[in-house]
């Protein structure tokens, strides 16, 4: 037996902390992730924010910019510190009003400790001021921010917001924004949602722009250069805002000739998916190098090299369909990237079968036969791929291959209800894989646990009589490649950060 020696300090110290009320010791900081498993650190704990408001300064030359955010919070524990993922140079916080002491961490965490601590359910307004060029910092050795030869782009997935405003980076905490950019008289600056007022003075305009659904905060976007921007409104009458570097050079008419298709677009899939879930549509082409587009919630960003090789509508029904999956309804976890990429790809087959160069059928059958057994395709599991495969082919190709094995499973009526009815049931807010399952068994009445096992968590590719039972490679001859395919292949990349 060992006996512990305490001396008269320690217990005297003990009596002190045993004084201190139960409800004063609670108070323990926020974490420094929101609990992904794909990305630890992304996101935070302890607070959930209901609006971003935005008022940023920048100056295209020399990359430089200035921002006041305003973020209104809810704490969601008893709190006494707390972070948000941000990387440029902060000057000043302040939590309720009053100053608050802050400190930078990690590859992009500012923590801040507030004056007095914050109890559960406490409304707070944090104010952030700062300042930097967003183009000279790195978090994990990338950049999310674009330097364009006239101004800047913010635009990447699963991270991008760390470069120019700070926040509570993940889906899982969604919220509104204002958007206020002051940029030299001759530049534009483009965000989300819609255009509330411009005003000019003294050689800088000003541009406010309004999301007043709730918008994550990857699907933010901000765009400063030189833009020509045409207006329209779709036949349901959503107003349409594009815009288009005015040094596209020899893409500019292709690209148009794809995105003035938007509303168009918008319209034909919302008889799959139901009405349009915002106030605002678009899509916007800097002239930046990179070769990827990103759903940006109601303006999607392309990049130039999309349409290098001519119009490409397809990888607009890709953005476009992201709108309700992705947007309109989020994942819980990144590992649940199927519900974005699988059902976006498959649009874009639904789009073929439109257009008339190939049914959805025929793209299945083509994808199937075109990678064989040992083909690392089939060792991506589209229902939890890991963060190395998040956006790997097979999220969105064998992802769409589980969607029609799916349709033909439950047959069209089951499954073109469950497309429409399915962002209504989440909208604006979050969910799984799993819980894309249930509902797919609570519309269609069957059992569907070995489908989606099959098809998106076994690192194996289907056996032909398994295939065929789905309609897929049962025919003896290798399919002809359908008339879409080379659009739909076009768009490989558009994730491809």
């Amino acid at each position: 037996m060992h006996r512990r020696i305490i001396a008269p300090g320690a217990l005297a110290a003990a009596s002190v902390l045993l004084a201190i009320p139960a409800s004063a010791a609670s108070y323990s900081p926020g974490a420094p992730g929101i609990g992904d498993p794909y990305y630890p650190t992304y996101g935070n704990g302890g607070y959930d924010v209901s609006h971003y408001d935005l008022r940023l300064k920048y100056q295209p030359a020399t990359d430089e910019l200035e921002g006041t955010a305003t973020l209104l919070a809810r704490t969601t524990q008893d709190l006494s510190r707390f972070n948000l993922d941000f990387l440029l140079n902060v000057s000043e916080v302040r939590v309720n009003g009053a100053k608050a002491s802050f400190a930078a961490s990690g590859e992009h965490e500012l923590e801040i400790t507030p004056k007095s601590p914050l109890p559960k359910g406490t409304s707070v307004t944090v104010v952030v001021r700062y300042s930097g060029v967003p183009s000279s910092k790195q978090a994990y050795g990338f950049t999310s921010w674009h330097r364009t030869p006239d101004g800047g782009v913010g635009a990447n997935e699963p991270e991008s917001a760390w470069w120019w405003f700070p926040s509570n980076d993940h889906p899982l905490d969604k919220a509104t924004y204002d958007v206020s950019v002051l940029v030299p008289d001759g530049s534009q600056a483009i965000s989300n949602g819609t255009l509330q007022s411009t005003s000019s003075r003294l050689g800088w305009i000003r541009w406010n722009w309004r999301s007043d659904k709730p918008q994550a905060t990857y699907l933010a976007t901000l765009a400063v250069g030189r833009f020509d921007i045409t207006t329209g409104k779709t036949e349901s009458g959503i107003p349409v805002i594009n815009a288009y570097s005015k040094d596209l050079g020899a893409n500019d008419g292709a690209a148009r000739a794809s995105i003035e298709r938007t509303g168009e677009v918008a319209d034909w899939l919302s008889e799959y998916f139901g009405p349009y879930p915002y106030n605002a549509l678009g899509g916007y082409v800097p002239n930046t190098t990179t070769g990827y587009a990103l759903e940006t919630q109601t303006r999607p960003f392309y990049s130039p090299r999309q349409f290098a090789n001519g119009s490409n509508v397809s990888v607009v029904v890709h953005e476009l369909a992201h709108q309700w999956y992705g947007d309109l309804v989020s994942v819980s976890g990144w590992k649940d990237i199927w519900i974005n990429e699988g059902f976006a790809r498959y649009a874009q087959w639904l789009w073929s079968e439109h257009e008339d160069e190939g049914t959805a059928q025929e793209l299945a059958d083509y994808v199937y036969d075109s990678h064989p057994a040992d083909d690392p395709f089939w060792t991506v599991k589209p229902g939890d791929p890991g963060p190395e495969n998040q956006f790997d082919i097979a999220v969105y190709d064998r992802g769409a291959l589980a969607l029609q094995a799916l349709r033909n499973e439950i047959g069209d009526d089951a499954f073109f209800t469950v497309l429409k009815g399915w962002p209504q049931k989440y909208a604006y807010g979050n969910a799984s894989v799993a819980d894309f399952r249930t509902y797919a068994e609570e519309v269609s009445g069957q059992s569907l646990s070995a489908l989606f096992d099959t098809w998106l968590f076994q690192p194996t590719k289907p056996a032909a009589p398994a295939a065929r039972a789905a309609s897929i490679a049962g025919a003896s001859a290798a399919p002809e490649q359908p008339k879409s395919w080379k659009k739909i292949a076009a768009t490989n990349d558009v994730h491809a950060h």
